[in-house]
């Protein structure tokens, strides 16, 4: 006969009431896991659409993502005719708000060449941009649809294609427009700036400015050695695909990983303690049927078995419960949650070992249990 299987049908309400709040409490732990994924899948993103090898900026930053980065125009011809050099081109990266059907739409800007690196990887409702002003390509999380019209600085774009997925490293939907559009929107001044800078002398400004150059290198070509030649140029910097990545998830989002890892350590040992303590009143609950059992000779064994087995049930049930919820509901975030398997799995063992040490007072009280306290009033 199984003790815990029949201590748990004997109080069913009350365990699946405290199984489905600690599934709540685990469900949140591994949501946090999740938007730390999402968070660098963000990142990642990208830098990754583009698919290229070598990644150019201005000397002494760290690329358009971790630092302000601006070089001349002219730079993406130099770096194509780069011994190993397949194709490369200008790209362009700034954040902008507008106003939208009455709300504010906050979007990140991506501007590129047509034809070359940089721009959408996939398309997947509508056509890619044609023309070379005044059309736009936007991520589905932005809420367009192909045919809107939005206003980005003084001029109005047309939606004709929609991508997914595309998201900046803050969580902002892409939009893609071509290169002359967006250095017109990043760097051209406005009327009375413009005016204000020809009354000081200085002239009007140019816009053949761009964030970084991207390029792709030939078969057999080590993307290093691209990135080295183009380092010679003492005005620019580079750096190599694997390079960029690694800026990314060591800089721009070290501060939120360790964060959402304090806080889920912080869950997970609320959790324990929780486990203890429950753990802990179901054994006081049951304090003269364990000095029955005592009383009639069963060995300590089989009432340390009684409580892990409670357990590990209420923290299998529990972390089976929070898995589905999560897995339900990940899609109406406001940010990416990815759930791996491993993750799950490393979760689900991490609820195993708490469980199994939070079992520690409840066997603690069971055997300190005076087998006289069955005969008492």
């Amino acid at each position: 006969m199984n003790l815990a299987y029949r201590d748990i049908r004997h109080n069913l309400g009350r365990f699946l009431l405290t199984c489905f709040g600690l599934s709540l409490l685990l469900g949140v732990v591994l949501s946090m896991i999740g938007i730390y994924r999402g968070l660098v899948e963000d990142a990642l993103t990208l830098v990754r659409t583009p698919a290229v090898d070598v990644w150019v900026v201005e000397s002494g930053t760290r690329g358009p993502f971790a630092e302000s980065s601006r070089i001349p125009g002219d730079t993406r011809e130099a770096i194509a005719r780069l011994q190993g050099v397949g194709a490369a081109g200008s790209v362009t990266y700034q954040s902008v708000e507008t106003p939208h059907r009455g709300e504010k739409l906050r979007l990140y800007v991506v501007g590129y060449e047509p034809g070359r690196p940089g721009g959408p990887d996939r398309i997947g409702t509508g056509r890619p941009i044609a023309r070379s002003h005044y059309e736009m390509v936007a991520d589905q999380r932005s809420g367009l649809s192909p045919g809107d019209r939005v206003e980005l600085g003084r001029n109005t774009f047309t939606v004709v294609g929609l991508t997914d997925g595309q998201v900046s490293s803050g969580g902002d939907p892409v939009i893609y427009i071509t290169l002359l559009d967006s250095q017109e929107l990043q760097f051209e001044l406005a009327p009375p700036a413009a005016r204000r800078e020809v009354a000081r002398g200085n002239g009007p400004g140019g816009t053949d400015t761009i964030n970084a150059v991207v390029a792709r290198v030939l078969p057999n070509t080590p993307p290093e050695s691209v990135a080295e030649a183009a380092r010679r140029w003492k005005h620019l910097s580079a750096m190599t695909q694997a390079g960029q990545e690694t800026i990314l998830t060591r800089s721009v989002v070290e501060r939120a990983r360790q964060q959402i890892g304090l806080f889920t350590s912080l869950l997970l040992i609320v959790s324990a303690v929780i486990i203890a303590l429950i753990l802990y009143t179901m054994t006081m609950d049951k304090i003269r049927e364990i000095a029955t059992l005592k009383l009639i000779g069963a060995p300590d064994r089989t009432i340390i078995s009684l409580i892990m087995q409670q357990a590990l049930a209420m923290g299998v049930i529990g972390f089976g419960f929070g898995a589905l919820l999560i897995t339900a509901i990940k899609d109406y975030f406001p940010r990416r949650v990815v759930l791996q398997p491993e993750d799950g799995l490393a979760l689900a063992g991490i609820v195993i070992l708490v469980c199994i040490l939070s079992s520690g007072l409840g066997v603690r009280l069971a055997l300190k249990v005076d087998p006289a306290t069955a005969l008492g009033g």
